[in-house]
Order: structure tokens, then C-alpha cells, then sequence
């Protein structure tokens, strides 16, 4: 994996972490930037190190999942099973799903196996196989919506 990659692998992981913030705590989208940006993104806290991350990617991802929540659970909730809402997953796997469609949405530049895949990844940082499984599966549905 190359730097470019694993700093962007390191702004999708930060960004879930601080959209679950934001939803958690109500944090103000431009303080909650400015903490991940100083003290976080490629800090070392309570002996871990977090990976230099692409900021720019990172603040992409979370204000633009911020601006676009309403849509973008609209786009996740056509693809739970019936019977299933949105707001009975967890707060981590909303926000997964979340960065994951808005990436699948907005940018167009990155390829939709990459997308999928990088989110996997994140949601096994959070989860046991059967939730990357749903990670993958849900994303994949929501890819053959908005990149047909």
C-alpha cells in the first residue's frame, strides 16, 4: 500500500471516529475539524499512534457526510431489509454506512471497489466478520444506485 493510500485509509478511520463524535456529543462541525486536525490526525495518544491522514480527504468525508446526512440515510435505509431502520444499528455502523455512501456519491474518483473495500476494513477496526459482511453487502447495493 502506498503513502496515498494508507493516509486516506487513515482520514476514512478518523472520520468515522469523529462523525460518531458529532453525533454522540453535538460537537460543532468546525471545532470538532479543528480537534481531530491538532490533536489527533497523526498524534500519538495513550500510546497509540494515529496514522498521518489525508486532511483534506478527512474533512471532505466529514462535512460532506454532515451536509448530506439526510440524503444519504434516505439512499441506506432503501437498502436495509424490510422491517429494519436505520436508527437500530449501532452509532458506529450508521457512520460507516454513512462515509461510505457519501464517498460512493460524491466522489466519483475513487473507485467503487475501493470505496467498498476501505470500509470493510473500517467497519473490522470496530466489528467481527458478520458486520464487515453487512458493510460490504450494503454498500455494494447502495454502488449499483448512484454509479450505474
Amino acid at each position: 500500500m502506498n503513502d496515498r493510500s494508507r493516509s486516506r485509509s487513515a482520514a476514512r478511520l478518523a472520520a468515522v471516529q469523529a462523525l460518531y463524535q458529532k453525533e454522540m456529543e453535538g460537537t460543532p462541525l468546525p471545532l470538532l475539524l479543528t480537534e481531530f486536525h491538532n490533536h489527533r490526525l497523526g498524534k500519538t495518544i495513550e500510546e497509540v499512534t494515529y496514522a498521518d491522514a489525508e486532511v483534506s480527504f478527512f474533512d471532505d468525508i466529514v462535512a460532506g457526510v454532515d451536509a448530506r446526512r439526510e440524503e444519504l440515510d434516505e439512499r441506506i435505509s432503501a437498502r436495509l431489509s424490510n422491517g429494519w431502520a436505520l436508527d437500530r444499528l449501532d452509532r458506529p455502523m450508521r457512520q460507516i454506512l454513512r462515509a461510505g455512501t457519501y464517498e460512493l456519491v460524491a466522489r466519483i474518483d475513487v473507485p467503487t471497489g475501493t470505496v467498498i473495500s476501505e470500509y470493510v476494513d473500517v467497519a473490522k477496526a470496530f466489528y467481527e466478520k458478520r458486520e464487515a459482511g453487512f458493510v460490504n453487502g450494503l454498500l455494494d447495493a447502495v454502488a449499483k444506485d448512484v454509479r450505474a
